[in-house]
């Protein structure tokens, strides 16, 4: 390699692991400005969580699309655009002034998020021929996508003390414009291939998850029988069920299921996706405890996470040589393992507790996030071809943020429907009237303006609502925690002996969507 040449893919490697940082960043750095954006716009918990659904449903629904796309109309072209729409998504955040607005630019953000994604990882592979540059260089990519995941809320909370919680957003713009600018002199511009766009897919995969998180987030402050609630639940089976057969039969499908019998490939996403569901929904509720119940300062409950961005940090590179010598099963399975724990060991403590309590909980949940990121996509890229990698890419990202997804409207169902028979029981205590317990539930759930934005409610009744939503947190963990620890159990198995050094290359039997490419 030439001095140019390795400075040139240097550049490259700089310019896909800033953007992707900025992507993966975006999922969590809201999540520490949450309480004050519910405080100055006016709304309660289930406000905040479509604030941060409407970016990972979005951007969940279109990743595979951006995948097609970029093999259709070339990578590098696509991953520019979706960095265009992700830096004018933030900006239009960062001025809006109700909830609607935000939950439309956060909407934006995870369009632009959706396509430059998976162009990422396949440029990465063209710009890096040479199998051990690489295996570096995805090692390097996977860990700053991580590494943003970790940091979002340590850098976030002092922005929101200082400048406001508009500040989260209008941080992605400089470093959007830049990678712009060094996107257009540095990636290389990656030739297109005749592939037809699979919209029909698209529209039954984005309408099916959209009924799903509906229902999910609104179903504990409208009632599990409510009509409008049933017809998500409906709409939702009928909808991915259509998905799956149209994808079965179509020759170039938006998701190649048939993919999914390689069962390593299987336990690779289904690790992906469940770390993303117990880990997304805990970075999500435990900032609205900190600030929230504990009174803390969005500073305070940012530094609170430098513990687990260090174990992240920390266990990057153990992840690489656990991978070198016993193959992605072991910190895989270890990764998972040690999150379920941190989880369960986490909601033993009340509101009570110090932090250096259960300052082990969050060291223990960064190790497990950190062991796991990296031999997630390793693993699935050695199951594919080249001709798959944008695919392979895409759907790595599409079940990391669905799990995600489910993770926050999953766990925040339990934890609103906690809240609301907590809050029932300890204001019968009180003497208080029922009619009131169920209103401060719904400000809790989102529907009559909570979030702080209210007058400050009688130590008592203020005591009971801490309490109740302590109750709901630690349920929602717990539950978070139970299913990892069964993941770990069928990852285990699913992953077997794969990816063990001396191991053959796999050479999956049934590839219909390799074939149509040749």
């Amino acid at each position: 390699m030439t001095g140019s040449s390795g400075r040139h893919k240097r550049l490259a490697l700089g310019t896909l692991c800033v953007t992707m940082f900025m992507a993966m960043l975006d999922n969590v750095i809201v999540n520490i400005a949450m309480p004050r954006i519910g405080r100055d716009l006016s709304t309660g918990i289930s406000g905040l969580q479509w604030v941060a659904e409407g970016y990972s449903l979005v951007y969940a629904a279109l990743l595979l699309t951006g995948g097609a796309l970029g093999d259709r109309y070339g990578r590098t072209r696509v991953f520019r655009l979706g960095l265009a729409l992700f830096t004018a998504g933030s900006a239009a955040a960062a001025l809006a002034d109700t909830v609607g607005l935000l939950v439309g630019a956060r909407m934006l953000q995870g369009v632009g998020a959706a396509l430059l994604t998976p162009g990422s990882l396949a440029i990465l592979r063209h710009v890096f021929t040479d199998e051990r540059e690489r295996a570096r260089a995805i090692g390097l990519w996977s860990g700053v996508s991580a590494l943003g995941l970790s940091i979002g809320p340590v850098i976030g909370g002092p922005m929101v003390d200082a400048f406001g919680w508009a500040s989260v957003f209008w941080i992605n713009v400089p470093v959007g414009v830049v990678g712009l600018v060094l996107a257009s002199r540095v990636l290389p511009d990656l030739a297109p291939r005749a592939r037809r766009i699979d919209l029909a897919g698209l529209a039954l995969s984005a309408a099916g998850l959209g009924a799903l998180v509906y229902g999910l987030i609104e179903g504990p402050s409208r009632g599990w029988t409510d009509a409008r609630i049933l017809g998500c639940g409906a709409a939702t089976a009928l909808l991915l069920t259509a998905f799956v057969l149209l994808e079965l039969r179509l020759a170039e499908p938006m998701l190649e299921l048939r993919l999914f019998r390689d069962r390593v490939l299987c336990g690779a996403l289904l690790s992906g996706t469940m770390v993303s569901f117990g880990m997304f929904g805990a970075l999500f509720f435990l900032p609205l405890m900190l600030q929230g119940v504990l009174a803390w300062a969005p500073t305070d409950a940012g530094y609170a996470g430098l513990p687990m961005t260090a174990m992240i940090v920390l266990a990057a590179p153990l992840s690489g040589r656990l991978i070198g010598r016993y193959g992605p099963r072991l910190p895989v399975v270890l990764g998972i393992a040690l999150c379920a724990a941190g989880l369960g060991g986490l909601s033993l403590y009340g509101g009570h507790a110090h932090y250096v309590q259960y300052l082990w909980t969050l060291c223990t949940m960064g190790l497990g996030m950190g062991l796991t990121f990296t031999p997630v996509s390793i693993a699935v890229l050695q199951r594919v071809s080249a001709e798959l990698t944008g695919m392979a890419s895409a759907t790595v990202n599409t079940v990391r943020e669905l799990g995600g997804v489910l993770g926050i409207a999953v766990l925040g169902a339990v934890l609103a429907n906690r809240l609301t028979s907590a809050l029932t029981t300890r204001f019968d205590r009180l003497g208080i009237p029922a009619d009131r317990a169920g209103h401060a539930a719904d400000a809790f759930v989102g529907h009559t303006g909570g979030g702080g934005s209210g007058p400050a409610l009688p130590p008592p009744v203020q005591a009971a609502v801490d309490g109740a939503f302590v109750d709901g947190l630690h349920l929602a963990l717990r539950c978070g925690s139970l299913a990892l620890a069964v993941t770990a159990v069928l990852v285990a198995l699913l992953l077997g002996r794969a990816g063990r050094p001396g191991d053959p290359t796999p050479q999956p039997a049934d590839r219909p969507a390799e074939a149509a490419a040749a």
